[in-house]
């Protein structure tokens, strides 16, 4: 069915949770939150879809993405344990993982749009103008997100430093 695999199916109904897991993460938090049971659960599975992408790809480009997903997702839940950043490490930690995010998405909605419908996709070029407008999309929606979450991350420093002084000033 839709032309794959059985290691495409490893591939893609590992990864495949770990869509829902950020949307939650996302609409709960306004992040990945790498420290909680969603956060430990995101990372096996992009783990299992970026490591598997080098199984399955036929673009040079997946190879790429599927080592830059990992070397973000290495870097987004190992920096938030290093002390010496202070605040940067938790923009840090929120600009790769939500890179992550977008990295897990771009390839999604390219395959979705080249396999479905069975047969008759929507998409036959890497060139076609739905393809190029909903990666596109990806793209402002990640600009447009990462942009809200650093202002998010800036007023909760604001908060907690208000915070602080009221408690130390009372």
């Amino acid at each position: 069915m839709f032309g794959i695999s059985p290691i495409g199916w490893v591939h893609t109904l590992g990864s495949l949770p770990a869509i829902p897991l950020a949307v939650y993460m996302f609409a709960r938090h306004g992040r990945i939150v790498p420290r909680s049971a969603a956060g430990v659960a995101y990372l096996v599975f992009m783990l299992i879809g970026a490591a598997t992408v080098f199984l399955v790809a036929r673009e040079p480009v997946s190879y790429v993405i599927g080592a830059a997903t990992i070397a973000l997702l290495v870097a987004g839940y190992a920096i938030g344990r290093l002390s010496g950043l202070g605040r940067a490490g938790r923009y840090l930690e929120t600009i790769f993982l939500s890179l992550t995010a977008f990295l897990l998405m771009l390839p999604t909605v390219t395959e979705i749009l080249r396999r479905v419908p069975d047969g008759h996709p929507l998409v036959t070029d890497l060139k076609s103008p739905l393809l190029l407008g909903a990666q596109a999309g990806l793209l402002v929606l990640l600009v447009v997100g990462l942009t809200a979450q650093i202002i998010h991350l800036r007023r909760q420093g604001r908060l907690a430093a208000l915070s602080s002084r009221a408690v130390s000033a009372g």
